[in-house]
This record gives structure tokens, sequence and C-alpha cells, in this order.
């Protein structure tokens, strides 16, 4: 069977592929291409992350296709009701980067509470000059600790639940919202020890209300609406945080731009941005934005994880497809 991973793959991910004797090609395909070299080279299973789109037009084109994974948590990028209809496997790998998404939340959360972001940008230009050095010593001195701040986390599946522990280790207290969840408790690991701790789920309105900041994990709404619009930005404590490693359309991004001009919200955290690959340039350019280019699971552990799951989800289905032909 042939497996082409258009975003990439990790190299022991890639060789125990190709011990189980799977032909494995990895080079990047552009998407108007990519149909075509599907058919070509005749691949059974193709495997994505985020940058690569598979919509309706590319399965009808694509009629060998068996199977499309998508390495991490979120389908978006795929038509996945529409390949399921059509007959093809559709996976993906929830449980592999949700650590490392975490710990890109409390990256940013540190950063915008201690103004990182801000010196970061101005130390490489100005820091050489003693008067600047100065000033910019006074203004980034009045930072915040997160110890004793109250984090909202917005969806509290595997990775909000992994936001709750750093969060709690750092001294935060936790409120959550989510549509589905009742969870009460985590367990949270230490030296070895394993501590439950009490958790609270409150309504959204409350969160928006009661928390210093909040963290977004919430997948894409069908229609497309934010969960944070002008409504919610209204509810917000002042002087929010909010990070957003989620999806792009999870908040309005230009709600967002008003409560930060306004001061509603003190800074904002994106991993993720409603056009990609080319963000709003008035929204990267914001002086209280803290920024990075979509790279929640973007770590060698994270990566390895999704490939160690690629191979078993490929193996099983493989073993899956030979009985059934037999």
């Amino acid at each position: 069977m042939r497996v082409h991973a258009n975003d990439g793959i990790s190299a022991p991910a890639q060789e125990a592929l190709k011990e189980q004797g799977f032909t494995v090609t990895v080079d990047f395909v552009p998407q108007e291409e990519l149909a075509a070299y599907i058919n070509t080279e005749k691949v059974d299973a193709l495997l994505v992350r985020s940058a690569t789109k598979v919509r309706k037009d590319l399965i009808d084109t694509c009629p060998g296709l068996k199977l499309i994974a998508r390495g991490g948590v979120g389908m978006d990028n795929i038509d996945v009701a529409y390949a399921r209809k059509k007959g093809l496997r559709v996976v993906n790998t929830p449980a592999s980067s949700s650590i490392s998404v975490a710990e890109l939340v409390m990256a940013h959360l540190f950063s915008m509470t201690r103004d990182l972001y801000k010196a970061n940008r101005r130390m490489c230009v100005e820091g050489h000059d003693a008067a600047c050095f100065k000033e910019m010593k006074k203004s980034y001195g009045k930072g915040a600790e997160l110890r004793g701040k109250t984090l909202g986390i917005v969806g509290f599946g595997r990775i909000g639940k992994w936001v709750a522990r750093y969060a709690i280790g750092n001294g935060m207290k936790v409120l959550y919202y989510d549509r589905s969840s009742t969870v009460d408790h985590i367990e949270v690991q230490l030296n070895g020890d394993t501590v439950r701790v009490g958790i609270k789920m409150v309504p959204m309105e409350e969160l928006l209300n009661a928390c210093d900041a909040i963290s977004l994990h919430v997948p894409a709404t069908d229609d497309g609406t934010p969960l944070l619009g002008a409504k919610e930005f209204a509810q917000m404590k002042k002087g929010m945080l909010i990070v957003n490693t989620a999806r792009g359309n999870s908040l309005d991004e230009e709600e967002l731009l008003k409560a930060l001009n306004s001061g509603k919200v003190k800074a904002a955290a994106l991993d993720v941005f409603e056009n990609e690959p080319t963000p709003r340039a008035d929204l990267l350019a914001h002086p209280n934005v803290s920024l990075s280019p979509h790279i929640g699971a973007a770590t060698m552990e994270a990566q390895e994880r999704i490939g160690d799951e690629l191979v078993d989800i490929l193996s099983a289905w493989r073993d899956e497809v030979t009985v059934g032909r037999g």
C-alpha cells in the first residue's frame, strides 16, 4: 500500500511504515497538483496536518484514495462527512499533541503577564542604547504573577485538561465552560504521585466575568460563528488576557481589536488566525498581541507521538482491509 504524507511525518514513523511493507512518500505537493499526484502515484492513504486541504473536489477526483489521516486534532481542513459518505476512512490523532499545545498556552500566559513579547520586539532593536534600556526596564518592570489568578478554559477536552493541570501547578484557580462535559475533578501528577483536584464548570457569562485570563480549546463551529463575538467581549472582566490556540474563527478578530484598543482586553496571544497563512496586518502589528505561527503541536515529542499513532492506525487499517479481502 502507498502512503503519502503531504505535510510530513516523523522519521521514525516513516521507517516503521517502510519496515511493515508500506511505500511511503513525504515530499510536499502543492494543493493544485495534489489530486494528479495521488492518481498518478496510486496513493491509498493520504496523511496531512493543517496545511493541506482535503475538500470535496479532491475526494471526487481521487477515486483510488481509501484513507485520510490528520496528524493532530482538528479536522476542519478535511470535508470529513463527505469523505465518509464516499466510503473513505477518516481519522485523526487527538491525544498526541495535547501536552505541547498546553505548554504553548502557558508560555503565552507568562509572556503576557511579564511583557516578554514586548521586550523581545524592542530589545533587539533598541537594547544597545543605554537610555532605551533604562526606559524599557522601567516600562516592563510592572509585571504580574500567574499565581493566584483565575484562568477560564473554554472547551474541556484533552488539551483543556492539560492546560488546567499546568495552571494548577502554577498556583492558578481554574474554571471551565464546556457544552457537554460534566467533569468535576482532574488528576495531576506530582513527583510520581497522583493528586485528585476538584474543578468547577460554570456558565460562559460567569466565566467571562470572573476570570483574569481565558484560553480557547474548541473546534470550529459548523456555521463559522465565532465563540467570542461582540456580546462576549462586552461581558468580559476589564483587563482580560486571551489565548487562542484552537481555531482562527473561535474569536472575532475585529471585535478583539476593538477590545484591545479600549483596554477591555489587556493582551491577547494568538497561535491561529482567521486567514492563514496570511493573517491581517493590523492584528500582527498590534502592540498588545503575543504571536506564534500556528505551532501548538510543533514539538519533537508531539510529532513523534503523532507518527507512532499514525503507524498504529495504518497497520490496523491494512489488517482490516486484508481480512476483508480474504
